[in-house]
């Protein structure tokens, strides 16, 4: 028997929301259970339903999607967040990621990676539409969202173990990945995943993700 990932969709154009439902549907552990048609109502429906996964686009009226991912991870922590988008722009990108998504789709992707990154972020992990992963390490090669120095320098405040966990983090694999390849139980992996954020300063596992990569933790194509 499937553990239903419960999911919110926020979008306010209806064809959108049911196309990205009809996607939904062929999952057999996924669950649509609100629609949303603006921020606002986004926030308020997630506090009543409390989602495993809210999908959230970006443009929305009242409140666009990048205020209401902020407003969640301060009040809705548990709700896993995901930035569904036409835009693949740098500024989308870093604001989505800024604002505590643990993931960012475009709507113009496959649907098999919608699919992916809502079961990829109800495990707890992280999830990036392959285009937007390759702009992202495209500038992390290029220095422009940080120097490697400076990371290494953050990542050295942690144990071996830490790190390690970091770059499989890093690497987008969920914590029971994790466990199974450190051969520890899943709560062990959560405990160390908690430590790492608190310990530098981090909102979710995206931006540790980021970081692995600018400290060279996680090569390209890991």
């Amino acid at each position: 028997m499937h553990v239903m990932i419960r999911v919110l969709l926020a979008d306010d154009e209806t064809m959108i929301r049911a196309g990205v439902r009809a996607i939904l549907s062929t999952a057999e552990d996924v669950e649509v259970v609100a629609e949303a048609g603006d921020g606002h109502q986004a926030v308020e429906l997630t506090r009543r339903h409390r989602p495993d996964v809210c999908l959230l686009d970006i443009r929305m009226p009242r409140l666009d999607g990048l205020q209401a991912a902020a407003e969640l991870a301060r009040t809705a922590p548990e709700t896993a967040v995901v930035m569904l988008t036409t835009f693949s722009e740098d500024e989308y990108i870093a604001g989505a990621l800024g604002s505590g998504a643990a993931g960012f789709l475009l709507k113009a992707g496959d649907p098999r990676e919608l699919i992916a990154g809502v079961r990829a972020v109800a495990e707890g992990g992280a999830y990036l539409s392959p285009a937007v992963a390759r702009r992202v390490i495209t500038h992390l090669d290029s220095g422009t969202l940080g120097k490697r120095a400076t990371a290494r320098a953050r990542t050295d405040e942690l144990t071996d173990r830490e790190r390690e966990v970091l770059a499989l983090v890093g690497a987008g694999l969920p914590n029971a990945e994790i466990a199974a390849r450190l051969h520890v139980v899943e709560g062990t992996v959560k405990t160390y995943v908690s430590q790492i954020l608190a310990r530098l300063g981090l909102k979710n596992r995206v931006q540790a993700a980021i970081l692995a990569y600018e400290a060279g933790l996680v090569r390209d194509g890991e």
